[in-house]
């Protein structure tokens, strides 16, 4: 029975690491974002928000972000940030992510046309904003790993 429940290990704990490197492989695209969770990759086309005038801007008077899309806020360098929600109609989900690609924090279902500051809760590289609802319906969860071509993957 043990050496059963071992091998079941084994063969989840290489899996992990198949997955982990195709994510790491084909999330090439700039505007694709790949993220590893326990039930899977799930994939998201994004906008970049890369300069200061797209992240001030965000995802603000925008009436509707389709399933699986979302912004990538990419601050360049770790950092602790802080979100909000002004002038923002929809609720979103907002994705800590740190240099390695790997979720700090999610701040999920924000509350819509709040100045109310969400804070990353450490060091972060990128932020990435989802439909309100999504980290849940998808299993996404802090630890788990995001595939861009902006993250290391240390």
């Amino acid at each position: 029975m043990m050496r059963r429940l071992a091998f079941n290990h084994a063969i989840l704990a290489l899996l992990w690491t198949i997955v982990l490197g195709a994510v790491a492989a084909s999330a090439s695209d700039p505007k694709v974002v790949e993220i590893a969770t326990r039930n899977g990759v799930r994939v998201f086309s994004v906008e970049v928000a890369a300069d200061d005038e797209t992240r001030a801007r965000g995802l603000m008077y925008r009436r509707k972000l389709p399933e699986e899309h979302g912004m990538l806020f990419d601050f360049q360098r770790e950092e602790p940030v802080a979100m909000w929600m002004h002038n923002t109609y929809i609720s979103l989900d907002m994705i800590f992510i740190q240099g390695d690609g790997r979720i700090l924090r999610i701040a999920e279902r924000t509350e819509p046309l709040s100045d109310r500051i969400i804070p990353s809760g450490g060091p972060v590289r990128a932020v990435l904003e989802v439909p309100g609802g999504t980290a849940k319906k998808f299993g996404i969860a802090p630890g788990d790993r995001i595939g861009h071509p902006i993250f290391s993957g240390r």
